[in-house]
């Protein structure tokens, strides 16, 4: 693995990311749970309380759990400098996040205001401890390559997201009418396309020439492409907010942009990996595959959406989401959890060796199989969501099952990452301090 360019010095504590990543899959499996409880109606209609509820299970309790740990551990590194006070700001934006997107969906489900408005306040709360962080992180970097642009440029859109996400908060926990139509289309836009889309394109831009060995990704899409989508969804968020929520043609135009742009990423990251330097099986190469297409498919789809003058039917856009959330964001984050934690468990115990000593290889520490393993129940569970989107009374319990499935499996192989971790940290400090290397990381 090239790490030419890392400031690995830099590094939170392994605990920062970790708790981050090992709550993910408990919040997945919450939604195989209230989507096999809610049954069919989940996926009926995409306002009502239960499908909502899901929705943000899925974004904040998951994928926005996962996204806030690397982006905690991924910045210091990238750009050598360091997150103010790590352990407070994990801490108060873990516990933040948790709670209030427990607090959110309990009160979508039980139709209680209190709770909604207990969730609002501490996600909001969350958000902006995370956001201002990183905001301090980024001021003070030395240098900044693309994909750190890219990740300034995707915690701009996620408080964006937050801000649109209170406005529709507010009507919803306190009764209060958004100050403006467009704010149903504006949060979920930049949610997915802006906080989730971009922060991708940023990790993409380092990490798969990195760990898949590809060549770099051209110039001209690192240094344009995550400008190109804020600009874009800027100026869609303008003319929506000016006709009061309603598509004119040149909204449309701006959306069909930022669907092309993913594509353009899509299909230059499948043709950076099918010329790739090494030609070994991998699990993360092959989540990636699945997000990227699923990327495609989705941005197709939505292109195709905005520009439908007919009626459209409400299963094709639960299935674009489906795709966009669970194929793209969720497969490339749980593909990036199979790389990142076995790394930064080999980088601690390696700093911790004894002098002539290496640390368990990486796929010792969480072998293949059980990776494969997961990846298999993964790709079930989305084509079993998909045909649930189009045909819910036959697919949703399968779906439902095959997710909970897929948590469960995640889970458990996050947990064989740490128990590896804690037996050989155990068995380091049991040898004599002198023959063990200084600990490179806090």
């Amino acid at each position: 693995m090239n790490q030419s360019g890392l400031k690995l010095e830099q590094a939170p504590p392994i605990a920062v990311p970790f708790q981050f990543f090992l709550v993910a899959p408990v919040f997945l499996l919450l939604v195989a749970a209230v989507l096999f409880a809610s049954g069919a109606d989940a996926l009926t209609f995409r306002m009502s309380s239960a499908t909502i509820a899901i929705t943000h299970l899925y974004a904040l309790g998951f994928m926005a759990m996962v996204m806030i740990g690397a982006m905690m551990q991924m910045l210091p590194v990238l750009q050598g400098s360091p997150v103010p006070q790590p352990r407070a700001t994990a801490l108060l934006t873990f516990v933040g996040v948790g709670l209030g997107t427990l607090a959110l969906a309990g009160g979508f489900l039980l139709s209680q205001q209190w709770l909604l408005r207990a969730g609002t306040v501490a996600l909001g709360a969350a958000f902006l401890v995370f956001i201002a962080a990183v905001l301090v992180c980024l001021a003070r970097a030395p240098s900044r390559n693309h994909s750190v642009r890219a990740m300034g440029l995707a915690v701009a859109s996620l408080l964006v997201t937050v801000v649109f996400g209170v406005m529709l908060a507010a009507l919803y926990g306190w009764g209060v009418a958004p100050l403006n139509g467009s704010a149903h289309s504006l949060h979920p836009g930049w949610g997915l396309l802006g906080w989730s889309g971009l922060l991708v394109v940023g990790v993409g831009f380092e990490l798969v020439p990195m760990l898949q060995l590809t060549p770099l990704y051209p110039k001209s899409v690192a240094r344009y492409l995550g400008s190109a989508v804020l600009a874009l969804l800027a100026a869609w968020s303008a003319l929506l907010w000016i006709d009061d929520g309603r598509w004119g043609a040149l909204a449309v135009a701006c959306a069909v942009a930022i669907a092309l742009a993913y594509v353009l990423f899509g299909v230059t990251t499948i043709v950076l990996q099918q010329r790739r330097r090494r030609r070994m099986a991998d699990v993360t190469l092959d989540f990636w595959r699945v997000g990227m297409g699923s990327l495609i498919a989705a941005s197709v789809a939505w292109g195709v959406r905005v520009m439908w003058n007919g009626p459209w039917p409400e299963s094709m856009d639960l299935l674009i989401g489906m795709l966009m959330m669970f194929g793209f964001a969720g497969s490339v984050i749980a593909g990036m959890l199979y790389k990142i934690m076995p790394f930064l468990a080999w980088f601690h115990l390696q700093s911790m060796c004894a002098l002539g000593k290496l640390a368990p290889n990486m796929k010792k520490i969480l072998p293949d199989a059980r990776q494969r393993l997961q990846f298999r129940s993964h790709v079930l569970a989305l084509l079993l969501l998909c045909a649930a989107a189009l045909w819910p009374r036959l697919f949703v319990y399968p779906a439902a099952l095959a997710l909970g499935a897929a948590a469960v499996l995640l889970e458990m192989n996050m947990i064989t990452v740490v128990r590896a971790y804690r037996s050989n940290f155990r068995n380091m400090h049991a040898q004599p301090a002198s023959t063990r290397q200084p600990v490179g990381i806090p």
